[in-house]
C-alpha cells in the first residue's frame, strides 16, 4: 500500500499526496464530495510547484461546476 505523503485542504476540495511505485512520481487525490480527481506529478513538480498545482485543482474543479 502506498503511503500519504501530505493531505489539507483547498477550500472544500481535500487534497491527499500519496506516494506511488514509481520513486520519483505522485499521485495527487481531490475530492469536494461531488467530484473526485485524482492525477500522478513528478516529485520534482510538487515540490517545487505546490502553488501552481494547486492553482491548476482550483481552476478544474470551477470549470466543473461552470459545464453544469
Amino acid at each position: 500500500m502506498n503511503t500519504v505523503i501530505d493531505s489539507y485542504k483547498l477550500g472544500s476540495i481535500s487534497v491527499e499526496i500519496n506516494e506511488t511505485d514509481h520513486p520519483n512520481k505522485l499521485k495527487v487525490v481531490c475530492n469536494d464530495g461531488n467530484y473526485r480527481s485524482e492525477f500522478t506529478v513528478r516529485k520534482y513538480e510538487y515540490e517545487n510547484y505546490k502553488r501552481h498545482m494547486n492553482q491548476r485543482i482550483k481552476n478544474a474543479y470551477n470549470e466543473q461546476y461552470e459545464e453544469e
